[in-house]
């Protein structure tokens, strides 16, 4: 090889660190609601970003990218008002199954240059801490979005993503969204909520094979559960969690794996 084909070998290596999905098919555990030690069997964990990584686990950082956090609104209306979506009559769009959560106007390239820009730093956060993977949410927000967003905005936001996260050394999840899987955006591995309660799970299992972390909540999906472990235990990751994702010991708690 040239000396400069190896330099330039040697440039987009450090520039592209390597990626390493989630060990496949293992328990896991989805603690959004609040970091706790997890059981002895468990192999994979994912914890918001603003939470410390699990010790010696394979730890997944949670990231809001296409809403805003609970508890940030405030955050962006101060730092990035021209990125919270409005309607016509100049009101936040918001989530309705999660009100505090407001959704990011992702309808312009420099819009999402700018939201792409902000999850890397959130990413590279992540990496510093430890964290191996990223799950970037609400990749689906379009569909509440009254219209005003279209697939395709959140299908190029989604690339741009791909790339933050795989410059900070960070595997990527998709989530939700099953209907994106098969335009190869370049997610690792995926996060699938319900899954089995919409018939979904398949959709996933065809674009990622065993890497799919499926979760299935205590409230509606109980039947769910147990149709999931029938049907995929120890193909692919698999729980039962209580729809708040509250810490051990809490009331309500529930957690199991198959």
């Amino acid at each position: 090889m040239s000396g400069w084909l190896a330099a330039l070998a040697a440039v987009l290596a450090m520039a592209s660190p390597t990626v390493t999905a989630p060990p496949a098919a293992v328990p896991a555990d989805y603690q959004l609601g609040g970091a706790y030690a997890p059981s002895p069997d468990v192999q994979a964990v994912t914890r918001d970003r603003t939470e410390r990584p699990a010790p010696g686990i394979y730890s997944i950082c949670y990231v809001n990218s296409f809403q805003t956090q609970p508890g940030s609104l405030g955050w962006w209306t101060r730092n990035h008002p021209e990125l919270l979506l409005r309607d016509r009559t100049r009101h936040l769009v918001r989530d309705p199954g999660w009100p505090d959560e407001a959704l990011l106007d992702i309808r312009t390239s420099s819009n999402r240059a700018a939201i792409a820009q902000i999850n890397r730093s959130w990413f590279g956060g992540c990496a510093r801490a430890g964290f191996a993977g990223v799950e970037p949410d609400n990749l689906d927000s379009w569909t509440r979005s009254r219209g005003l967003l279209k697939k395709a905005h959140a299908v190029d936001l989604a690339k741009r993503l791909v790339r933050e996260s795989h410059r900070s050394g960070l595997a990527i999840a998709q989530k939700n969204s099953p209907e994106l899987g098969r335009l190869g955006l370049g997610f690792d591995f995926a996060v699938a909520e319900e899954c089995e309660v919409y018939r979904e799970c398949d959709a996933y299992t065809a674009v990622y094979g065993r890497n799919v972390i499926e979760i299935e909540y205590s409230d509606t999906g109980r039947a769910a559960y147990a149709r999931s472990c029938a049907a995929r235990a120890g193909q692919i990751a698999i729980m039962l969690r209580d729809r708040d994702v509250v810490p051990a010991g809490s009331p309500g708690y529930v957690h199991r794996t198959c």
